[in-house]
């Protein structure tokens, strides 16, 4: 194949710092195989793709949280799809004043924060067209997605929008 079996063996140690998977070497909390994907690796796939992609992938992941909350009787529970993303290790839940949740930036990219975040709040897809491909010169389309995203930029650190609230007397 074009490689000599040291730099296939050193390639593939290398890979082993980001992806474990042996058959039954680690189990999830109900005796499966888990697969543990190291947080910067993937976040630089999710960089990797183009816009839409990352919106598509976005939305793909706030749909498997809200089917796994759905599962629980608890898919209109925001604070429990929150703690749920906490306890995989996706984000911290963190608040500010107002109640807006803060997403560290090292989530994964703009789009497809926003994209995962709108299905789990608004529990609908994002609009696909949201993607600066799409915007650019499209006066009409960027005041639409203006009015629905409204980034708060309350940290430059942290992803903030306003539709991203967590209800206060949220206690079900």
């Amino acid at each position: 194949i074009g490689i000599t079996k040291t730099n296939l063996i050193k390639n593939y140690l290398g890979l082993s710092k980001y992806m474990i998977k042996q058959k039954s070497a680690l189990l999830s909390l109900n005796d499966r195989d888990l697969v543990v994907v190291k947080r910067s690796f993937l976040r630089n796939l999710v960089e990797r793709l183009d816009e839409s992609e990352q919106l598509n992938f976005g939305d793909k992941l706030g749909v498997f949280i809200n089917d796994i909350a759905r599962i629980y009787g608890k898919q209109d529970d925001i604070q429990y799809k929150i703690d749920f993303c906490d306890n995989l290790g996706f984000f911290s839940s963190i608040l500010d004043d107002d109640n807006n949740l803060l997403v560290v930036r090292k989530f994964g990219p703009k789009k497809f924060v926003e994209a995962f975040l709108w299905r789990l709040f608004e529990q609908k897809e994002l609009n696909p067209n949201y993607i600066e491909e799409e915007m650019k010169g499209n006066k009409s389309l960027r005041q639409k997605y203006n009015n629905q995203i409204k980034e708060s930029g309350i940290s430059s650190s942290h992803y903030s929008y306003e539709f991203a609230k967590i209800p206060e007397n949220n206690n079900e």
